[in-house]
């Protein structure tokens, strides 16, 4: 964590990432002209940040787009926040909440963290029903080809379609997925109310994409969630869902045990 303070101590560190914030997944050239900083000064403050993991970076052709990270926060909430003084915890929360938030001119969600396993051990437990099961809560019936289809599994809920599709499959670098149906069945067993689960089913089917590096001893995990349509419903949904999850993935693979079950 020493990475992370010293990384926030610096006020245009902190700058840079207010405007992720207000406008996540720009490029060094927007972030420059936004913050009316040298390239070469913006470059060296977002490599501290990215050391830091509070930045992540995704590839869209040419173009290397930059993301708020909200790993490292999550990281103090859940692991050490009883260490510090009231007025610390508050400032942290903010912090946390700031970093969470999507903003919707960018309809995608990305989210990189570290964990203490290998490449192989992370694979299966995104995969293998004995793994997912303990911290997702969900299992797939598939083969994990391209190409394949899935059933998603959720206790009795069965959530079958066949657009739910298995997109890239290189086992122990990356994996991508089309998003479940939302089934009549499913919105019932999440207690999701008529409303919610009409606008849920008239939204365009999304992705998901997993990037796994090996990074020393430990593994470093890159989500991105995209293909939603602005202003979605799915979006805000899943962006609350997947640091809950992640942390759970990644404690499961370090210490044996998921998180407690929020549900």
């Amino acid at each position: 964590m020493d990475e992370v303070f010293k990384a926030l101590a610096d006020a245009s560190r902190r700058r840079l990432l207010d405007s992720l914030n207000a406008r996540d997944g720009q490029t060094l050239r927007e972030l420059c002209a936004e913050l009316a900083m040298a390239r070469q000064s913006v470059s060296k403050h977002l490599a501290v940040l990215e050391a830091a993991n509070l930045v992540t970076t995704v590839w869209r052709g040419r173009e290397k787009l930059h993301y708020l990270n909200a790993e490292p926060i999550n990281a103090i909430s859940d692991r050490w926040i009883n260490r510090y003084h009231r007025e610390r915890v508050h400032a942290l929360a903010d912090l946390k909440r700031a970093l969470e938030e999507n903003p919707m001119d960018k309809p995608e969600f990305v989210y990189a963290t570290y964990i203490n396993t290998t490449p192989e051990k992370l694979w299966r437990a995104l995969t293998d029903p004995a793994f997912t099961r303990r911290y997702w809560h969900v299992t797939f019936d598939t083969d994990w080809q391209t190409g394949s289809t899935m059933v998603w599994n959720m206790g009795d809920v069965a959530m079958a379609d066949p657009e739910q599709v298995v997109l890239e499959s290189e086992p122990y670098r990356r994996l991508s997925f089309t998003w479940h149906t939302v089934t009549p069945e499913f919105a019932k067993a999440v207690d999701l109310d008529d409303e919610t689960a009409e606008k849920l089913r008239g939204e365009r089917r999304s992705k998901v994409t997993f990037e796994i590096e090996p990074h020393g001893d430990m593994v470093k995990l890159t989500v991105v969630h995209d293909g939603f349509e602005p202003d979605s419903t799915m979006l805000e949904m899943v962006s609350q869902g997947w640091p809950e999850l992640l942390s759970s993935l990644k404690t499961l693979l370090e210490t044996g045990e998921p998180l407690p079950s929020q549900r």
